[in-house]
């Protein structure tokens, strides 16, 4: 009988096969471990050899410079070029109003009559004593011609020739101050009636008819405005004017209109350009100490009226012109506390920074003094675009239009975007 005991010792747990299957299993695993590495290292390589992005189109402009004119819109106010206030230099009752308010008069024409029964009768009493006067005068040269022959005859004294000279001569005084009297007797009877000093636009009557009127003061009537051409006065801060004065005697700048008068335009209230422009008259040579402003006075015509003394309105004047000036658009321009600042697409299409000096804005412009030069491309449009992409992204160039001019040249430029955001 065999050994139950030997046998369980000597017979192994496992056959001798097993070790070799799990050193198969083992090997066969990092086979398809090290494949599907391999599948996915391939399928990296091919997502990342295949086509990329176009770059990102922006709106640039060409810097080109030229002789740019520099144009202030600066406050202002209609004044009329004259104005005239009627009023009474005779004291009397007001008769009679012979205008319709707010027409048009001529110098010359009357306006109001004051009762002249007074001064007509202080008029006739001037002339009867104009009359006794020469009357007076006419007696006394005869008796001198008589006189004349008998003094030298000695048939009269000379005393009493001399008496009659004398009394000759006074009589001519008294036509003379008799004439005079009359003259203003008929001055004041002028007077009277109350005509118009100018020609222009009246106003609306200050007095009513029964009032009366000038007694003791010369009282206002009526005024009396020409408003063709009127007056436009507006302030320019005292610096501006003096770093323009500096720029003009370096040659920086040159004056506008070849040494004529400074063109103006004005813009009224509702932001329209009024149709004819004027000119400019003169600069005031004082400050105003308060608020340090230069007043400047321009002409401009009204043949129609529409310009009403005391408007407010925004006067546009050219007064130089910048030489190899550049100007460019206002969202192309970023200005901070540290300066002035635009992006220039180079020639390798990247994008940097520089620092630019501008002058003045016109039309939603700036003007750009210095910072740039001729032929180089300044973004105008696309910053968004930019801040989606690393630093020093080239970019693709455009040109740039206003909004509203051309509908179909900004969907270029938003295609690439429209394109990124697709998975």
């Amino acid at each position: 009988m065999p050994n139950l005991r030997d046998a369980s010792v000597n017979t192994p747990l496992c056959p001798p096969s097993t070790p070799r299957a799990l050193t198969f299993a083992v090997i066969s695993a990092a086979i398809l471990l090290l494949t599907a590495c391999g599948k996915t290292d391939g399928q990296g390589q091919g997502r990342a050899a295949g086509p990329q992005m176009p770059p990102v189109e922006v709106g640039v402009v060409t810097a080109t410079p030229g002789d740019v004119g520099l144009i202030t819109e600066l406050p202002g106010r209609v004044e009329a070029s004259r104005v005239a206030q009627v009023r009474a230099r005779a004291a009397g009752i007001l008769q009679q109003r012979l205008f319709k308010e707010g027409s048009d008069v001529k110098a010359g024409q009357a306006l109001f009559r004051i009762d002249p029964a007074p001064y007509s009768a202080v008029a006739e009493s001037a002339r009867a004593s104009l009359a006794k006067a020469q009357a007076n005068l006419a007696q006394a040269s005869s008796q001198v011609e008589r006189y004349r022959p008998l003094v030298s005859a000695n048939a009269i004294s000379k005393q009493d020739f001399v008496n009659a000279e004398a009394a000759e001569k006074q009589a001519l005084a008294d036509v003379a101050s008799a004439k005079a009297s009359v003259r203003t007797a008929d001055i004041n009877l002028g007077y009277a009636s109350v005509t118009s000093p100018i020609s222009g636009r009246i106003g609306r009557a200050l007095v009513t008819e029964g009032a009366l009127v000038g007694q003791g003061e010369a009282t206002a009537l009526a005024v009396v405005q020409q408003i063709d051409p009127v007056y436009v006065n507006f302030t320019q801060s005292a610096s501006d004017v003096f770093q323009l004065r500096r720029a003009m005697e370096s040659g920086q700048f040159k004056r506008a209109g070849s040494g004529e008068a400074a063109s103006v335009k004005l813009v009224m209230g509702d932001g329209t350009e009024y149709a004819m422009p004027g000119k400019l008259l003169f600069t005031d040579l004082s400050v105003d100490s308060t608020t340090g402003q230069v007043m400047l006075r321009a002409e401009v015509p009204n043949p129609k009226g529409e310009l009403l003394p005391g408007l407010y309105l925004r006067v546009r004047i050219e007064q130089a012109q910048a030489s190899n000036a550049i100007s460019l658009p206002q969202q192309a321009v970023t200005r901070t506390q540290q300066g002035d600042t635009v992006s220039v697409v180079g020639d390798d299409g990247k994008v940097s920074q520089r620092t630019i000096k501008i002058s003045a804005a016109q039309n939603n412009r700036w003007v750009v003094l210095d910072g740039l030069k001729a032929g180089e491309k300044v973004m105008v449009d696309g910053f968004q675009k930019l801040q989606m992409l690393p630093p020093g992204t080239p970019v693709k160039p455009v040109p740039w239009q206003a909004p509203g001019t051309a509908a179909t040249s900004a969907a270029p430029a938003s295609a690439p975007a429209a394109a990124a955001s697709k998975p």
